[in-house]
């Protein structure tokens, strides 16, 4: 797999869906699947099954229900395995809750989630491995054991992965039919108007620069993305923001932000990492670059996570402050904007 196609697939699951030829015989639905979906295995399908992800005509079943004609069979997968080998490795991570079925981790800035081209160790799934490698969920030989969303690597905050097989597939269906909530912090050049709103935009691959995502307002191409957001503090220059998603495309606040006219702070991949607003000034030239220093990177945290969890259904909430690089810039920016209007 290139490092294209490993960025452009967001959603640690995939989707399927069938429509049952009028003229097909009975068959059990694990043997009607693993006939049609490629790299794929029987104990995976079950796994699905077990988990309420298989439906046919939008009624969970089990491995061992028949097809009929007609049936509109769905199915949601984790990840599937890759041919690559995977070292656990001895790397401190930040878990603020754990039971037998899941974990939530508060992910620092710099550390990528899972390997891809490039980065094969040094991630947090190598942690996860060293961690929890007497789960067998974590000796499966897969990519992304346990995980079922992402965020990127200069980005901090909160991620839940899965222990067994079981809660695996339960939260896949959560992020895929977006019953899991995710809301992040973030810090933008200038304000946006009006303070309250939503961006809309299909989202996709930079036609120039493959690495990077652009929006398509006209839908042309990419997915649908849907950002909510509410700016919390008014610095003048910048803004602190509250945004929910609504959608898990690849980059979307940072893209959307952009899009818009008001790029994240720092965000060297998306034009936040020039001085966008204010004064031509070599002092206030100064200070913008001292505030780029203590945070160098993209100004976003994903603050909160809420999801009902995989085995009992009570819904689980956490919410974590915003790390100190961004804290420190936010009060420097107050001290700046105080200082400007005395």
């Amino acid at each position: 797999m290139s490092e294209e196609e490993i960025a452009e697939k967001q959603e640690l699951f995939e989707h399927y869906r069938f429509n049952v030829d009028p003229g097909q015989s009975l068959l059990r639905i694990d043997k009607y699947l693993f006939s049609r979906i490629e790299n794929t295995s029987r104990t995976r399908i079950r796994n699905a099954a077990d988990a309420g992800n298989i439906l046919v005509n939008d009624i969970p079943v089990r491995a061992n229900y028949r097809v009929k004609p007609d049936d509109i069979v769905r199915i949601v997968l984790p990840d599937p395995p890759r041919e690559i080998e995977l070292i656990p490795e001895d790397i401190p991570i930040d878990i603020i809750y754990e039971d037998d079925d899941v974990i939530v981790v508060n992910k620092a800035a710099g550390m990528v989630v899972h390997p891809a081209y490039g980065n094969y160790s040094g991630t947090l799934v190598n942690a996860l491995m060293w961690h929890f490698r007497d789960l067998p969920l974590f000796a499966t030989g897969e990519l992304r054991p346990g995980l079922v969303h992402r965020i990127d690597k200069n980005t901090s905050g909160l991620l839940v992965v899965a222990k067994n097989e079981i809660s695996l597939n339960r939260l896949s269906r959560q992020f895929y039919e977006k019953t899991a909530d995710r809301i992040y912090t973030a810090i933008a050049w200038g304000v946006p108007a009006p303070a309250e709103g939503t961006v809309t935009g299909h989202i996709g691959r930079n036609i120039r620069d493959r690495k990077i995502m652009q929006v398509f307002p006209d839908g042309s191409r990419g997915k649908p993305a849907i950002t909510h957001y509410k700016v919390l503090e008014n610095l003048g220059y910048i803004s602190l923001i509250e945004c929910r998603l609504e959608t898990g495309r690849t980059h979307q606040i940072r893209v959307h932000f952009s899009y818009i006219g008001h790029p994240l702070f720092n965000d060297d991949e998306y034009g936040g990492d020039r001085i966008l607003k204010g004064t031509t000034f070599q002092k206030y030239r100064q200070f913008v670059r001292n505030c780029f220093s203590l945070l160098p990177r993209q100004a976003l945290h994903a603050r909160f996570l809420s999801f009902s969890h995989p085995v009992t259904g009570k819904r689980l909430s956490f919410d974590t402050p915003m790390p100190d690089d961004m804290q420190q810039v936010i009060t420097r920016w107050r001290e700046y904007i105080s200082g400007r209007d005395a």
